[in-house]
């Protein structure tokens, strides 16, 4: 008996391994044939995204526990294959220190779709620079640029947030609309709920809240229960 259950036991796994195989492989062959078509006329650095405006001088600062993210949109800009894109700071600090800074490369497609061009990475480790993993820009080495937030939700939609092979693969899901969130600042309605992840990690979805009364992400919910929430936004 003990030996059917054991043999029944490493067919399941093999199952869940070659279910798990063909998913991300078959994601794989996807994403060789991805292939956006990017026509910088058709692009702006005002970014006016219903759920993601990213006007000049803009601060956000999300927290959880001891830690906090600090997000400012800066006055300069970066162009990247003839697109002008929007510079978003994005800084992690862990029990006070900085763990990493990004810088995101932004741009607005005239359909009110927010694209992703980029990102320049900089991980840190006990206060000292160590890495760039998770950098990428579109046109470099093979990288492509995806959607960030789109004009138009509709649940269900699955898209590429960008792709750069093994080293930036993110996903986005459209999971619901018209959501209500309400946070210790304040309750926001008419949110759209997305969920976030990557192939190159194994269990890294987190569902994020962006509402249009702030037109940002007010609130991630991560593995194990985790909320991170907007704790103050500034708006020039």
């Amino acid at each position: 008996m003990k030996a059917r259950t054991i043999i029944l036991g490493i067919i399941v796994v093999l199952l869940v391994a070659g279910g798990a195989f063909f998913y991300f492989n078959n994601s794989r062959t996807r994403a060789a044939d991805y292939n956006p078509q990017i026509t910088p006329a058709d692009f702006t650095t005002k970014i006016t995204n219903k759920y993601f405006a990213l006007p000049v001088g803009k601060k956000m600062t999300y927290g959880a526990g001891g830690n906090r993210i600090e997000i400012e949109i800066l006055k300069e800009t970066l162009v990247i294959e003839g697109v002008e894109t929007v510079i978003y700071l994005d800084k992690e600090f862990k029990n006070g220190q900085l763990v990493e800074e990004t810088r995101d490369y932004l741009a607005q497609h005239k359909n009110g779709d927010v694209w992703y061009f980029g990102e320049d990475v900089n991980n840190f480790k006990d206060g000292k620079l160590q890495d760039h993993s998770g950098s990428f820009i579109h046109g470099q080495d093979g990288a492509k640029a995806g959607i960030w937030m789109k004009a138009e939700q509709r649940v269900g939609d699955t898209y590429r947030q960008e792709y750069y092979l093994g080293h930036a693969e993110d996903m986005r899901d459209t999971i619901a609309t018209g959501q209500t969130v309400t946070t210790k600042m304040g309750t926001y309605r008419d949110c759209v709920k997305v969920d976030d992840w990557t192939p190159l990690e194994f269990n890294s979805r987190e569902h994020k809240y962006y509402c249009p009364q702030v037109r940002s992400m007010v609130l991630v919910e991560e593995a194990g229960g985790k909320r991170v929430e907007l704790t103050n936004i500034d708006l020039p």
